[in-house]
């Protein structure tokens, strides 16, 4: 009878045997500390299936599948106001901790709500939440300004759906967009040009084009290195403004190109224009087309009335906020990095969408920014140009407000006794080590967190190391916030690697994601080669490309996240459950972008898994010496992103 279940499963349970339930019927109550609209569409569901027996609580009785069901209706409608625990009544005197749906900060590791909050003094989470507004204020302003330049005659033409030329201009938008930005700065100070923005008006287009005509490359004599006059907060905004598509790179029939100790001498003295745009060395540009390069027949956004408000706006949140002149922000490499990424996702996000913000768009104002394709695959001038900068910087802002909250929201690897118990005594002699480097880790879990931790595990073959690297950082983490990946070079041990954890530690589907690459690692230290594809510009749609390389396979559970930043992750499903794996396993060439690649759009999902997961670097004798130093600059970003790294 249905007592003696009861009674067989708690004991079975009670020796820490699984259990899996399928159609016997247990008693579960739902907890729902959801907000606003969300409130309203889970009670919808839960009403369905359970008595609401308060405010916010349900009870029933449920099989297994039926609880499965209820869960994926609470995750279709969920949002990031939704919040809902589920825990099953083993007993009279005990209850099993499930799931959760949604904000899982508002429950800590065992269910619970809390009633009270603290905030830890570390110097890491310090450091991201002085300068969160800094990094916020820096890509919204850059986002105002990152596409000014596609006001120019040759990419306005070119979003026409009868063009049928060149696909790429002499001097790329980015430079442009940066040129005018230099225009309007001029030799100004900081708090003056900020100053000068707040009250813009509708003069200040033709001062910007006549200071701009000795900058115009190609035409003006000798024009000034964009970076030589720049005061600290305009040269790091004009950084992210020529860099949010691709990296500068010294060209390819240069000489002598720059060494990591005079970086600050070629940036003030040597940068060109063909060190981000190398088409311009080619020797067919006639000088009409240069000279449309530089022409702007709709005028730029600056004369656009919704464009100078929101200019307006950024400019007097930077002038209030002290700290943004209290030092150089372009040596700050992880504020520079941040800022550069919340613009770049938030460029990739825009652009991907089929809507547009008419409340944006000046309606006198008439030059586009990128075009889509409808349903019969003909090209569409799709969002304003005035548009597009003025919701790129609102995004970009909100994208660096949400950046420090962004691990904390996403999902952990639950309490596992399988990382903590210790290894039987008949396996002692071969696995009893893992059992001592858990135990160190845990000594320096403190020491990690306000220094940072690097780490080598050395172990022969045969003896766990998969597993034992497993037990290390989850012996750094706190219990119910580990969060890691594993990046391996050869695609048949990452499939081992994922078979392993699954195995070993019990590791569910939707704890693990597997992405393997198409082919074995390649040289990592030419990826920064210059292609010919770099010149290309695909009729405004650079920023709507695919994340991740078309070629990669994921191999993932479910998305949970619902959190702050996955509204501007939502065009690229793959990336949001790449993001929302507590373990990650796979080949190195999906990290390396983060360090070493040259276009934008994929160093961002590299860099926010780096941002949110701690890193083992596993078999690294796979590679040769060559590659070394590629993987030392992925060690050093992942400990600037405060990743733990093993």
């Amino acid at each position: 009878n249905k007592a003696s279940v009861y009674a067989l499963f708690d004991a079975l349970a009670n020796k820490k045997r699984t259990v899996e339930w399928s159609g016997l019927s247990m008693m579960v109550t739902f907890i729902s500390q959801c907000e606003k609209n969300a409130l309203k569409k889970t009670r919808r569901v839960l009403d369905a299936f359970a008595d609401r027996i308060g405010d916010n609580t349900w009870q029933t009785l449920i099989t297994e599948d039926g609880l499965l069901t209820v869960k994926k209706m609470l995750r279709q409608t969920a949002s990031k106001s939704t919040a809902v625990s589920c825990h099953w009544i083993r007993s009279r005197s005990r209850s099993q901790f499930l799931w959760v749906v949604g904000n899982r900060s508002k429950f800590n590791s065992e269910g619970v709500v809390p009633v009270n909050t603290t905030s830890k003094s570390l110097e890491l989470e310090e450091s991201f939440s002085l300068n969160s507004e800094v990094i916020a204020l820096l890509s919204r302003l850059a986002g105002l300004f990152h596409d000014v330049g596609k006001a120019m005659a040759l990419f306005q033409d070119k979003l026409k759906p009868e063009f049928r030329g060149k696909a790429y201009e002499p001097y790329r938008h980015e430079w442009v967009s940066l040129r005018i930005f230099q225009a309007f700065v001029a030799q100004s100070d900081d708090k003056l040009w900020l100053e000068e923005l707040t009250n813009i008006d509708n003069t200040a287009e033709n001062r910007t084009l006549s200071k701009l005509e000795v900058l115009k490359d190609g035409i003006a004599d000798n024009p000034i290195n964009p970076f030589k006059a720049f005061p600290p907060v305009a040269k790091l905004v004009a950084w992210l403004i020529v860099s949010h598509h691709k990296l500068p790179q010294y060209p390819r029939n240069e000489d002598n190109p720059p060494t990591f100790e005079n970086m600050d001498i070629w940036l003030n003295t040597k940068f060109e224009a063909c060190w981000n745009s190398p088409q311009c060395l080619n020797d067919d540009w006639s000088k009409s087309v240069i000279a449309n390069n530089w022409s702007f027949p709709e005028g730029t956004p600056l004369k656009s009335a919704h464009w100078q408000t929101q200019a307006s706006i950024v400019a007097k949140k930077m002038l209030q906020c002290d700290r943004l002149f209290e030092r150089d922000w372009f040596d700050q490499h992880f504020t520079a990095h941040l800022a550069r990424l919340s613009l770049m996702l938030s460029d990739h996000y825009y652009s991907s969408r089929k809507e547009t913000s008419p409340e944006f768009q000046d309606r006198n104002y008439h030059a586009y920014a990128n075009t889509d394709k409808d349903e019969n695959g003909h090209k569409n001038r799709k969002q304003k140009l005035d548009e597009h900068n003025i919701v790129v910087g609102i995004n970009a802002y909100d994208i660096a407000q949400s950046l420090p909250f962004l691990k904390g929201q996403l999902p952990k690897l639950k309490p596992n006794k399988a990382f903590t118990d210790k290894v039987p005594k008949e396996y002692q002699k071969d696995f009893g080590w893992q059992d001592n480097a858990y135990s160190l880790a845990n000594t320096v879990k403190e020491d990690s967190k306000k220094f940072g931790f690097f780490g080598v595990c050395m172990a022969s073959t045969g003896k766990g190391k998969t597993r034992g690297n497993a037990r290390i950082m989850y012996g750094l983490a706190d219990e119910g916030e580990c969060r890691f990946s594993v990046a391996l070079g050869l695609r048949i041990l990452t499939l081992q690697t994922g078979d392993a954890l699954k195995k070993d530690l019990g590791l569910k589907d939707n704890e693990l994601a597997l992405l393997i690459g198409s082919q074995a690692v390649k040289d990592l230290h030419q990826q920064t080669r210059i292609t010919k594809s770099s010149e290309q510009e695909n009729d405004g749609r650079e920023s709507a490309e695919p994340l991740l390389k078309d070629e990669t396979e994921l191999i993932a559970g479910l998305s949970e996240y619902t959190g702050d930043l996955a509204q501007w992750l939502e065009h690229d499903p793959k990336i949001l459950k790449l993001l929302q794996a507590p373990v990650l396993v796979s080949t190195i060439d999906y990290l390396m972008p983060a360090n070493e690649g040259i276009r934008g759009g994929r160093q961002i999902a590299p860099m926010l898994r780096l941002l949110t997961s701690d890193l083992v670097l596993d078999e690294p004798d796979d590679f040769g010496l060559d590659d070394l130093p590629a993987l030392c600059r992925l060690v050093n970003w992942a400990g600037m992103l405060g990743s733990r790294v093993l």
